[in-house]
């Protein structure tokens, strides 16, 4: 069967999913013109949000922003101050384009107001002041206020950007609140029967309350599509609601982008589907949560959309932490931050510690900034899959642990399974050398699974289409190695669970539906840990040491009717189901034991793909311990970091930073696997000459950064 499948990518699937996928407007993307979204964002800028700026709009504060590296500045609603920017030739990006209290729900922090709300699958969209359903009639208040201000802030040279407004949700950020997003409940069986392709199930409105028994169940007996169709739902009408308005401030500006701030992790909860979500924006800033940032510069088009993050400085963490903040994300793609400057200033005098940061702050802004615009990130032929559909069902089975109390649960990103999953993943391949894109579910039932990629990464994947599994396959025929760790396509689309995986027959493994918690890691749950029992957990182990689980060579075994690391020969390609999690790599990680070894089980199929580091970094014969090298494509050449992977840390809130950061000055050397030409240390203009071995100082929470002819990579 599987030798007589197309080895192809492009061709149209019979399919009603892949139909969906491509027809559907919450997979249309608005205009993403290249040379529009980096003409005048066209180096890194630094933009502190005013309402802290105490040293106020005037000279002095010019002043302060010429001495110290600002570059850019911030305005809100649509007001000024314009001359000042212009004056000192700040490009700002400015916040609440759509106003505020619509799009991001006021008195979000207390949650107590919304206690019955949550339990209540038919209540609207509202807040205090009342409902905010994402109706035609908010469209069109919304998109008034967003031609107003566009016309006003189109005046200014110094626009950037345009912000809708700040930590959006269809919700409140990402808590659980399933609520109706509208009142117009025959647009959603209109919806439900489009997804499924004719006649879809009836519409229902669940909470979680209706689905959690059924975990107690078979896997066969497992039906989680009542509610996830919703979110699904909730989340496209989410997206298509933030792509009219966007669409509406290109109409009035053609040339600014436009998006929105304070991004939160991917979730079930809230619309932050980003394979919807990055298709619909032209600006972006989110926190550093659950893989975000790496998942928007994986389907950030051409990398031309800018995407930046917020800086918080904290007197606990130092300036170290803002130094390398600022090197870590530039290295990865950002091209600015919004920073928060709460405390910057005793009155107008500037507090001590900028002096420390602003040599950064120059630097990047006027020096290595302009050197990545438009540049193109370089992968190493590995892929990571972004299946949104396994985050959903994902959050099911974790919520299991915390019974009626699911209504409380926040923090996914610290612990959910599928994020900590997908974690652990990019920890392992950049702790290995590896670099790596994620690719998102719709493109790979559009396209399949691109030539430039050899290996794909399933992280806790529990759901798959039958397109994204012949796409899968495809790949595996082709060629490609194809990593599951475990529980891969239990699950449909919809959350339905299958008698027999998804990919049952590419890995070579049996499900058969029959399949109860019990079979799972533990025997309580279906997943790794007991997160009610773990909730405010202080270290991974705290968090691992919750439910006990067979251990094989230091992982959790997912399933117990099969067998660890089983590889198959599919066509030209290999598939490995690794049945082991690789979630205590985290912890290994945390306390200093993660080395070579502990990555084995999972880097050792990537390696017999034939994935190899191109550059090795030693420091006194050894490789440093959570370092990373990323590296760039731009008008010819290669431009290469080598940067600090350190642990972060964060709220839904923001103040994102470092844990255990290292800010030592170290000598390492740097071995590529040919000899490249014209290789120029970027940080002290001094050119290296050619070769395949240097030397440098490595200022551990800032970045070496060196380039060389592309044309000899």
């Amino acid at each position: 069967m599987l030798a007589s499948l197309p080895a192809i990518s492009d061709e149209p699937l019979d399919d009603p999913y892949y139909r969906y996928i491509a027809t559907a407007p919450e997979f249309q993307p608005v205009k993403h013109d290249r040379t529009i979204l980096t003409s005048r964002w066209d180096t890194w800028l630094y933009m502190p949000w005013r309402y802290q700026w105490t040293i106020g709009t005037g000279d002095e504060g010019g002043l302060f922003c010429r001495e110290f590296g600002i570059n850019g500045g911030f305005t809100d609603h649509g007001d000024g101050p314009f001359e000042w920017l212009e004056k000192w030739n700040l490009r700002f990006y400015n916040d609440h384009t759509a106003g505020k209290g619509y799009l991001y729900l006021r008195d979000a922090n207390q949650r107590s107001r919304f206690q019955a709300f949550q339990r209540d699958a038919r209540a609207i969209r509202q807040d205090r002041e009342g409902l905010k359903p994402l109706d035609d009639a908010l469209f069109t208040k919304l998109s008034t206020l967003v031609r107003e201000r566009v016309t006003r802030l189109r005046q200014s040279p110094m626009r950037v950007a345009y912000a809708l407004d700040d930590e959006i949700s269809w919700g409140i950020f990402v808590v659980p609140l399933p609520w109706r997003v509208h009142a117009d409940d025959e647009a959603y069986q209109r919806w439900l029967d489009y997804y499924y392709g004719g006649k879809g199930p009836k519409a229902q409105f669940v909470t979680p309350d209706a689905i959690l028994p059924q975990l107690k169940s078979q896997l066969k007996d497992i039906d989680l599509s009542p509610l996830l169709d919703r979110i699904t739902y909730n989340d496209s009408v989410w997206a298509n609601f933030l792509g009219r308005l966007v669409e509406v401030a290109n109409e009035t500006d053609p040339e600014t982008p436009c998006g929105f701030v304070g991004g939160q992790a991917p979730n079930m909860w809230g619309g932050y589907d980003y394979a919807k979500l990055m298709k619909k924006i032209q600006f972006i800033e989110a926190y550093d949560l659950g893989s975000s940032q790496a998942i928007i510069r994986s389907f950030n088009p051409q990398n031309c959309i800018p995407q930046v993050t917020t800086h918080f400085h904290s007197d606990q963490r130092g300036t170290a932490n803002d130094v390398w903040q600022s090197w870590y994300y530039f290295a990865h793609g950002n091209r600015g931050m919004i920073g928060w400057v709460e405390g910057w200033f005793e009155g107008t005098k500037p507090r001590p510690w900028l002096y420390e940061y602003r040599s950064t702050l120059k630097e990047l802004g006027q020096i290595q900034g302009p050197k990545l615009v438009g540049a193109r990130w370089v992968h190493d032929g590995i892929a990571i899959y972004y299946s949104h559909p396994s985050i959903q069902v994902s959050w099911c089975l974790d919520s299991e642990a915390h019974g009626r109390t699911w209504v409380n649960r926040g923090n996914d990103h610290r612990l959910g399974t599928s994020h900590l999953v997908r974690k652990a993943w990019e920890y392992i391949l950049t702790d290995s050398g590896l670099q790596y894109s994620f690719i998102s579910y719709d493109s790979v039932v559009l396209h399949g699974i691109p030539d430039e990629y050899r290996v794909l990464i399933l992280p806790a994947c529990y759901a798959l289409s039958d397109a994204e599994a012949q796409r899968i396959r495809e790949f595996c025929l082709r060629g490609g190695t194809v990593i599951a760790d475990f529980c891969c396509g239990l699950f449909d689309q919809h959350g339905k669970a299958r008698a027999r995986g998804a990919l049952d027959d590419l890995f070579g493994v049996t499900h058969d539906g029959t399949e109860r918690a019990q079979d799972f890691f533990g025997e309580r749950f279906w997943v790794e840990t007991d997160q009610d029992a773990a909730y405010n957990y202080k270290s991974y182990r705290e968090l691992f040491t919750t439910i006990s689980c067979q251990i094989h060579d230091g992982y959790a075994v997912a399933e117990k009717r099969l067998p660890v690391l089983n590889v198959k020969k599919v066509g030209n390609g290999t598939a490995v189901y690794l049945n082991l999690s690789p979630q205590r790599y985290l912890q290994y990680r945390e306390e200093g034991t993660a080395d070579e070894k502990s990555r084995v089980p999972f880097v050792a199929p990537i390696f017999e793909a034939g994935v190899r580091p191109w550059i090795q970094v030693t420091s006194e014969g050894r490789r440093p311990a959570n370092i990373e090298t990323c590296y760039w494509k731009n008008g010819g050449r290669v431009f290469v970091f080598v940067v600090q992977n350190a642990p972060v840390t964060g709220s839904m809130f923001g103040a994102t930073g470092a844990t255990s950061l290292k800010t030592r000055t170290i000598p390492i050397t740097v071995q590529l696997n040919r000899t490249v030409r014209d290789v120029r240390d970027e940080r002290t203009g001094h050119n290296l000459g050619d070769g395949n071995r240097f030397e440098f100082q490595f200022p551990m929470a800032e970045a070496v950064f060196f380039s060389f002819r592309a044309d000899t990579q």
